[in-house]
């Protein structure tokens, strides 16, 4: 796999999927009056719509080259990447079982990659 543009488009991706997480766990943490409101609030709904952007992304970086086996692979750097945007955004804690958790995902995708 040496297609540069497949890479970007599915890093674009992760970030943007990742992005979209926390977005819907920013809604989810917040009171609504009504149950409409609770499922159609700005946070949902462009979580959800950055979302579909994101499996848009994904689906390009495959017919630009991607591998089959590399997608899951680079979706596995969305784990990370969310803890580090809670911990930033959304000040949650950082536990030793998450920063574990995650290191043990960035291991695995160094040693695919190996």
């Amino acid at each position: 796999m040496n297609n540069t543009q497949a890479v970007l488009a599915v890093l674009a991706a992760v970030f943007i999927a990742s992005v979209s997480q926390l977005l819907l766990k920013a809604g989810a943490n917040k009171s609504y009056p009504t149950l409409i409101r609770q499922y159609l609030n700005p946070y949902v709904v462009f979580g959800y719509a950055l979302m579909v952007l994101s499996t848009l992304l994904f689906i390009l970086a495959y017919h630009l080259g991607l591998g089959y086996k590399y997608g899951p692979v680079f979706e596995a750097l969305a784990y990370p990447l969310i803890l580090v945007f809670s911990f930033l955004f959304l000040k949650e804690k950082l536990t030793v079982k998450k920063i574990a958790g995650n290191l043990i995902i960035v291991a695995g995708i160094i040693l695919f990659h190996l």
